[in-house]
């Protein structure tokens, strides 16, 4: 037994061994507890985790990623609709009355009227030329429209009230002197009436307002004749 343990102090170095081992166990569960402490503190602290892996990750699985191949775009040629131009209708306006006309070189109212188709009476009425045309080139004159005609003058009663207001159309040669007296009224009524300014102006186919019956008409006296007695001569008779 020499250089070797003895038994007894093999068994003594066994049983010391046992009482130790709890003592082993209870430090290591020790360690564990704190080494767990400190992983869920840094797991918490970290964020989720993410700077420490306890388990392994997935490997990533590759995803192929389709690329779209760019498509040039093929020009379409668009037919341009033609403009279809609608023809525009200008219209003349027609006059409704007669119109104004300036006298030409060697102009006489025939030929104007002529040239007009219009009616050579109407034409001296409108200018109250009575049956003489006298124009001289650059004169304005009215020229009546084809067909058109004088107003047809209605008969007028001799009863009417004093004051009395009526329409009237004036006729060839006519003056606010002439129509006053035929209606026992007064030129200067007349003009009021009318608001002219200038009784001259006056024109065949003009249209006046009339008071009548304003004035008491004057008995026209009967032309006296005077008997001449002529004293006869005999002649003698050889």
């Amino acid at each position: 037994m020499i250089g070797k343990d003895s038994p007894q102090s093999v068994i003594d170095s066994y049983r010391k061994r046992q009482q130790m081992m709890p003592f082993m166990i209870w430090g290591l569960v020790v360690l564990l507890v704190v080494v767990g402490v400190i992983i869920l503190v840094v797991w918490f602290v970290g964020g989720g985790g993410s700077g420490i892996s306890l388990f392994a990750s997935p490997t990533p699985t590759a995803t192929s990623t389709f690329t779209p191949t760019p498509v040039t775009p093929t020009a379409t040629a668009t037919i341009t609709p033609t403009e279809t131009l609608t023809p525009t209708i200008t219209q003349t306006p027609t006059p409704t009355g007669p119109f104004e006309y300036t006298v030409q070189e060697n102009d006489t109212c025939w030929d104007i009227a002529v040239k007009f188709e219009a009616d050579l009476d109407v034409l001296l009425a409108l200018n109250n030329f009575g049956s003489t045309c006298p124009i001289i080139p650059g004169n304005k004159i009215l020229v009546p429209l084809k067909g058109q005609t004088l107003p047809t003058e209605t008969p007028l009663p001799s009863d009417f009230p004093r004051g009395q207001k009526i329409d009237y159309i004036v006729k060839t040669g006519e003056t606010l002197a002439i129509i006053a007296a035929r209606f026992n009224s007064t030129v200067d009524a007349i003009m009021k009436e009318n608001k002219i300014t200038d009784e001259n102006t006056l024109t065949a186919g003009q249209k006046l307002v009339i008071p009548v019956n304003i004035v008491t008409p004057t008995a026209t006296r009967p032309a006296t004749a005077t008997p001449t007695v002529s004293a006869s001569t005999p002649t003698a008779t050889p």
